[in-house]
């Protein structure tokens, strides 16, 4: 089955499969509860669904058979993690998969004793999930896609090296995200050197984004950053057309973004982070705790530019940096 048709095929049923599961799921069947960051139609989200759940199957999980796989999606929503992940745990799962930081807090908050394994977390030793990226100590462990806030530096370099007349840049930041903080003050800490001031920016809905980027880009030598958040992937479609739009250079934290139109991405592959979530879930359903699985985290970053935004922007990007890149979008 070829991977476009995989997708399709996971993202129509995911609604239906807690209904189909529970007709047809026999009594010994164990529990997953999912709570996803994204809106139930977003395209990257059902994409790391898809991903989760082709590593469960390859590992002899299967939906109305051996395992029930219930789904939340957050559309980065606050109340609607907290809410959602009351609501999954009152379903007594057997392991929990938590697609972001604010969805493995959302969890840490209603369990201490439910295993937690998440796909997307930025450092979560930094944010309390664990005690150390080796001896993870409690209930959650999973895969990191940011392993360290430090990283969060590299985007404010790549900014300089793409469009070195950027003198300030505003970072959008989910200021209800304690991730997304930790990330702006890795920026900012590097800021001085660059010679960049630095300005957050937070982001609560369409219309504060459009207003804040709108008011920002009406002085010269401007950019963008956006940190690792629900929020930023809420509302990409929307910010990439206001950059594009305000003729401001921006960095993503992530491929999908540029994909979608965006100048330039550096960060890890997320998709690998689900696969990986589901081989602990494996390993935790078969007896494993989450205390003896070590923290995993990336060891590839992935630098992926889109020429042809680049020259809509009237940049030229430096034969180093093109050479450097492990994606070229024309």
């Amino acid at each position: 089955m070829r991977r476009r048709e995989f997708i399709k095929l996971v993202g129509g049923a995911a609604a239906a499969w807690p209904v189909a599961a529970l007709a047809q799921q026999p009594e010994q069947a164990r529990r997953i509860g999912v709570l996803m960051h994204t809106a139930a139609d977003d395209a990257d989200g059902q994409t790391r669904l898809a991903a989760f759940m082709q590593g469960l199957q390859e590992r002899g999980w299967a939906v109305g058979r051996n395992v029930r796989v219930d789904i939340r999606w957050a559309a980065a929503n606050a109340d609607r993690f907290r809410s959602h992940a009351v609501d999954l745990l009152a379903l007594a799962p057997d392991v929990v998969l938590a697609s972001t930081s604010q969805s493995t807090a959302a969890f840490q908050k209603a369990t201490s004793t439910v295993p937690i394994v998440f796909a997307g977390s930025a450092d979560p030793v930094a944010q309390g999930f664990v005690d150390s990226i080796a001896r993870p100590g409690g209930n959650i462990t999973g895969y990191s896609v940011v392993p360290e806030f430090s990283i969060s530096a590299k985007w404010l370099e790549l900014m300089k090296q793409i469009a070195p007349a950027v003198t300030r840049v505003a970072v959008f930041r989910d200021t209800t995200a304690q991730s997304s903080l930790g990330q702006f003050s890795a920026i900012q800490a590097m800021a001085q050197s660059l010679g960049v001031e630095v300005q957050a920016m937070g982001m609560r809905d369409a219309t504060d984004v459009e207003r804040a980027i709108a008011a920002f880009a009406s002085r010269p030598n401007s950019g963008l950053i956006l940190t690792v958040s629900p929020q930023a992937f809420a509302h990409r479609a929307l910010i990439i057309a206001l950059a594009a739009r305000h003729r401001l250079p921006a960095v993503y934290p992530l491929r999908v973004f540029v994909a979608d139109g965006g100048l330039v991405s550096y960060g890890s592959n997320a998709v690998d982070a689900y696969r990986g979530a589901a081989t602990y879930i494996d390993r935790i359903l078969k007896g494993e705790k989450p205390a003896d699985l070590p923290v995993q985290s990336p060891t590839k970053f992935e630098l992926v530019i889109n020429l042809k935004t680049a020259k809509a922007l009237g940049l030229t990007v430096p034969t180093t940096l093109l050479a450097s890149a492990n994606e070229v979008i024309e």
